[in-house]
């Protein structure tokens, strides 16, 4: 039976993600910095959607330095081998950056640390292995911002999502005719706590969302047939395919009037 690490799995896509591997047959390790939210979600699994699976949890803040290593560690220790990683954990601030407070600017660089760092690093640790094997999947989640030019008042997000999505391309580029799978889910706005959060949600309540729960059943269908960007919504890709056509200039403008309509 195969093993998927999930980071961020304690909400949202990352725990519909967790669902959708369980009725797949996987057993599941599931990183989250809520031990109350991990737990119901074990429950939940096991009772209502397959008993028949090994699921652990790990409580883990992946902005600080020695939580990758605690992983490992712990994956080490249990004997568990990864067979899939998916790199959900994201956050995001919202705030023009030449007025963040140190405080806030703090928050930024745990920012960077979790969109980008721990993400690469996890990347590197699994994808040596699974090239070793010749065989595992790697699914980064970006969004649909990683095709934008820049993101006004949320620009530490966007540039974060951006790279995830260029890094991953490349290292697929790399692998290719491998056996190891590595794609990019791109969702656009989806109904999870990120977006309930009361700074940010007015962005969201006048556009059309998808439930986690679609958005991680297309990941998973797309992830599985090899997809290279996975963009849920027939909307979010008309969306950025003519996004294309817009001029830069343009597109930042747009993206600055929507997020100040907050």
């Amino acid at each position: 039976m195969k093993t998927v690490l999930i980071t961020g799995a304690s909400s949202g896509i990352g725990r519909e993600l967790a669902k959708v591997y369980a009725r797949n047959g996987f057993n599941l390790v599931l990183v989250g910095r809520r031990e109350n939210r991990l737990d119901e979600l074990k429950k939940e699994i096991l009772e209502d959607i397959n008993s028949g699976i090994l699921i652990n949890g790990l409580v883990l803040d992946l902005a600080r330095s020695e939580s990758i290593q605690r992983l490992v560690d712990f994956l080490e220790e249990k004997g568990i081998q990864v067979d899939v990683l998916v790199n959900n954990a994201g956050v995001g601030i919202f705030g023009k950056f030449s007025d963040l407070s140190n405080e806030e600017f703090e928050k930024n660089l745990k920012l960077i640390d979790v969109n980008v760092k721990a993400l690469v690093e996890l990347t590197w640790i699994f994808l040596r292995k699974m090239k070793e094997r010749n065989e595992g999947g790697i699914l980064n989640v970006a969004s649909v911002a990683s095709f934008q030019p820049g993101g006004p008042l949320m620009a530490t997000y966007y540039a974060s999502k951006s790279f995830v999505l260029t890094f991953t391309e490349g290292i697929r580029e790399e692998m290719r005719g491998s056996n190891v799978r590595i794609s990019t889910l791109c969702p656009g706005p989806t109904m999870t706590e990120f977006e309930k959060m009361e700074e940010i949600s007015g962005i969201f309540n006048k556009m059309k969302t998808m439930s986690a729960k679609k958005v991680a059943e297309i990941a998973y269908r797309d992830f599985s047939r090899g997809k290279s960007i996975i963009i849920p919504g027939k909307l979010n890709k008309i969306a950025v395919f003519f996004g294309k056509f817009i001029p830069r200039n343009l597109a930042l403008k747009i993206v600055k009037k929507i997020q100040e309509k907050k």
